[in-house]
């Protein structure tokens, strides 16, 4: 594989869904764990979207939740879609029908974005004025989360940092909206410093129409406004990538 510095993150090939998902859940555990040894907190940050299903599900198993102290955890949603909790599109829906609701973790350490609001502008003062009362740091401040966890689409995007709009380029900011005008949702995502900031950061990536964009992101020369996940390429020492066999194919 000719890398384009990508060697100096630790990248795990898998062979499936269910590899994945043990291999995250036992990142998590020990990430967890860490934290909370040495700041008595853990703050995580998750994502939506298929890849992580397995993954979230395997949470909601007593055995590996119990190795967890959530009294000590908040979560936080590293984007989601303008629409309300309880619609399919829902990032903080499809977290509480696969794990939140079987682990005994505080209601009131469950952070997620109101995407329902009409005013996504309000949405996302609302969001970062939650995080900052979290994390107790000030306008100018970024937050530093213990875990961002990720997944890739197929164009390279992270969060909702989506190629050609303006929260790519948004540095001034911890949370930013994302209009859409193709008929998809609009979005809510932490920007990338915020992600750049994280301690630690664990990209998974998951199917065979993921193999090109792998292959792509890869090797060639980091362009973060083609490939927006490049825009992590200078904190590669942080990042752990989970990929299955089907989406490593062509490195």
């Amino acid at each position: 594989m000719e890398a384009n510095g990508v060697q100096q993150s630790e990248i795990t090939t898998v062979a499936d869904s269910a590899a994945m998902a043990d291999a995250a859940v036992k990142y998590l555990i020990n990430c967890a764990q860490r934290a909370i040894k040495q700041r008595g907190v853990f703050r995580v940050a998750i994502s939506g979207g298929s890849t992580p299903v397995r993954f979230y599900e395997r949470l909601s198993d007593v055995s590996v939740y119990s190795r967890i102290q959530w009294e000590r955890v908040h979560i936080f949603w590293v984007d989601e879609r303008c629409v309300p909790p309880s619609s399919e599109a829902s990032n903080f829906g499809l977290a509480t029908e696969t794990f939140l609701l079987d682990i005994p973790i505080p209601g009131e350490n469950i952070h997620r974005v109101t995407g329902e609001l009409q005013n996504y502008a309000n949405a996302v003062d609302e969001y970062e004025h939650i995080i900052r009362a979290v994390f107790k740091i000030t306008k100018g401040q970024i937050p530093k989360f213990d875990l961002v966890i990720l997944g890739m689409g197929s164009d390279g995007h992270i969060g909702s940092i989506l190629p050609n709009t303006y929260a790519l380029f948004d540095t001034d900011d911890i949370v930013s909206a994302v209009y859409r005008m193709n008929g998809d949702y609009n979005r809510i995502t932490l920007t990338v410093p915020v992600m750049k900031e994280s301690r630690r950061i664990l990209i998974l990536v998951r199917g065979e129409n993921k193999a090109q964009i792998v292959a792509d992101v890869f090797r060639t020369t980091p362009d973060p406004v083609r490939y927006p996940v490049h825009a992590l390429w200078p904190v590669l020492h942080k990042i752990r990538w989970l990929i299955d066999r089907r989406a490593a194919a062509k490195l």
